[in-house]
């Protein structure tokens, strides 16, 4: 069901004050509360799982929602079929464990970043779909950047735009889409100006909405996904002047920057927990994951495999410039003014080329039997599967670089390209683990990994092989929704401190290397080959 539009009301924000006020009412008691809400609004699906005090899934729901391409390279959702299908997860998951709305003591969000919605305040809908962070549609307006005088980055990203945000100029972030939006759908630029219009990752969004939407919800984002705009000072954490100049993003569009863990408002009695629930966690979903695997101490690193795979590393309370091809982000927030930071490498296909198998070239019925298939063969023929479909993410940062499958003979059959398929997720991450020792001058022993595919047990062993290095996974794998679900317990008092968080982490398995390092090397050497001829295929 559609949310129900209740009129026009101006959208609120939480001032200092009021959410302190928030957070003391919010923590008058626990009793009776047995879990905490995680709404994980993913690339391809929505859900909501609740999690007990011992950090353990309790019960979930999960939904798709159609992949909208429009055009070569372009990617978008419908960000009225996300508030959708979020509404009936959250109706889903209670009803998993038959649990009351008075028995959840908060809602944690965390969701796909960088995805752009943009939509008026006095309707709540959207002016255009949301523009899927994976979408390249902005690459000629980020080369015509890159070529101007001041702006321009050298082969490593270094430049003005590095030193203000951390990121890179590059379509992957939110805030060409923005300026794509206001420049292309029309009379959106005038109504901006007025002051009319919303902006808001999916995150923002669905805070939103849950809060009232048009009826007084609020308007907020927190400095996780603040960061992943291009709009963020990575050192003040708040919108900066001169990023929002260049990218034509009037301040009024922009949600207030608030900690990740705090009470941002509450759900509506009308909603779909039809109870006043406070929100109280909002992480981006790669962030949430390194929250969720307790990695709370600097140096400590893991990697994510979803739609697309992201390793990050908690770098403690100062931001670091990485010279390696990777991107300083904000890593979470407990209290306003003090902010902790990542390094973060960001693989923009990995699940999601399991998933062209099986939509577009129809290999498989379902990416679990993947493992099935790659295990009947012993290796992967000779070939290297490039899944650079919106070009390759860090470290080479290539927007022209297209996916390629090289090596090709008549010997390979089906489970050859299958396995080549989960090979480039290994490959993919250790192109990424590479740069961050380099960056961090540390030398990784063991990566803890979460995500749907690490249940692949061929896929984390083959990790293992390609790194040399254990690979360690969780016994709750789903860490993403977990850190959210942390954040707002955190906020409201259901987990005292972090040490709660810490304590709950158990390992379900280690992979260790079988692989020969000689053998190592040379397949990974056969990668990088393939690497340089995927790249500089589009003009």
């Amino acid at each position: 069901m559609i949310f129900k539009l209740f009129g026009k009301k101006k959208e609120s924000v939480p001032s200092e004050s009021s959410s302190q006020e928030m957070k003391e009412e919010a923590t008058i008691s626990m009793s009776g509360k047995k879990y905490v809400a995680a709404i994980d609004q993913g690339t391809t699906s929505t859900r909501c799982m609740l999690f007990t005090k011992d950090g353990k899934p309790a019960g979930s729901y999960q939904m798709e929602h159609e992949q909208i391409f429009p055009h070569p390279g372009w990617v978008e959702h419908n960000a009225m079929e996300i508030w959708s299908r979020t509404q009936d997860v959250i109706r889903g998951a209670l009803a998993a464990v038959n649990a009351s709305p008075d028995e959840i003591a908060a809602v944690g969000i965390t969701n796909q970043r960088e995805t752009t919605v943009v939509w008026e305040k006095s309707t709540g809908k959207p002016i255009y779909n949301a523009i899927v962070w994976q979408c390249t549609r902005t690459q000629d307006f980020c080369a015509e950047w890159l070529k101007k005088p001041g702006w321009g980055q050298n082969e490593k990203g270094e430049g003005k735009v590095k030193d203000i945000t951390g990121l890179l100029i590059n379509p992957y972030f939110s805030g060409t889409k923005i300026r794509w939006i206001l420049d292309n759908v029309p009379g959106a630029r005038e109504k901006a100006e007025k002051g009319e219009l919303l902006f808001g990752n999916t995150d923002t969004w669905l805070i939103w909405n849950l809060t009232g939407g048009v009826n007084g919800g609020v308007h907020v984002t927190d400095v996780s996904n603040a960061s992943r705009t291009l709009l963020m000072n990575i050192e003040t954490c708040e919108w900066d002047k001169t990023m929002m100049d260049e990218l034509k993003v009037p301040a009024s569009m922009l949600p207030k920057i608030m900690p990740s863990s705090s009470v941002y408002g509450y759900t509506t009695e009308s909603g779909p927990f039809g109870a006043k629930i406070p929100v109280a966690g909002d992480l981006g979903d790669q962030q949430a994951a390194l929250f969720g695997q307790a990695c709370l101490s600097e140096g400590e690193a893991k990697n994510t495999y979803g739609t697309g795979c992201f390793m990050l590393m908690n770098i403690g309370d100062k931001p670091i410039p990485s010279k390696n091809g990777l991107l300083t982000t904000a890593f979470y927030s407990r209290e306003k003014g003090k902010c902790y930071y990542a390094l973060e490498g960001s693989i923009a296909i990995a699940g999601a080329a399991i998933q062209w198998l099986r939509d577009n070239l129809k290999m498989v019925d379902d990416a679990p039997v993947t493992e099935y298939y790659a295990g009947k063969v012993k290796d992967s023929a000779g070939i290297y599967f490039v899944p650079a479909f919106s070009g390759l993410f860090a470290p080479y940062w290539d927007m022209t670089a297209r996916g390629a499958i090289v090596g090709l003979t008549r010997y390979v059959r089906k489970e050859h390209i299958i396995r080549a398929t989960l090979e480039s997720l290994c490959y993919q991450t250790r192109d990424v683990i590479e740069a961050m020792e380099k960056d961090s001058c540390k030398k990784l022993t063991a990566l803890k990994v979460d995500g749907g595919a690490v249940v692949n047990n061929l896929l984390m062993q083959l990790q293992a092989d390609i790194l040399g290095a254990d690979v360690v996974r969780p016994v709750v794998n789903e860490t993403t929704a977990l850190g959210a679900a942390y954040a707002a317990g955190l906020a409201v008092g259901f987990w005292k401190d972090e040490g709660d968080i810490r304590a709950n982490w158990a390992q379900d398995h280690k992979f260790t290397p079988e692989l020969e390092a000689s053998e190592r090397e040379k397949a990974y050497a056969g990668w990088k080959k393939a690497i340089e001829k995927s790249r500089a295929w589009t003009d």
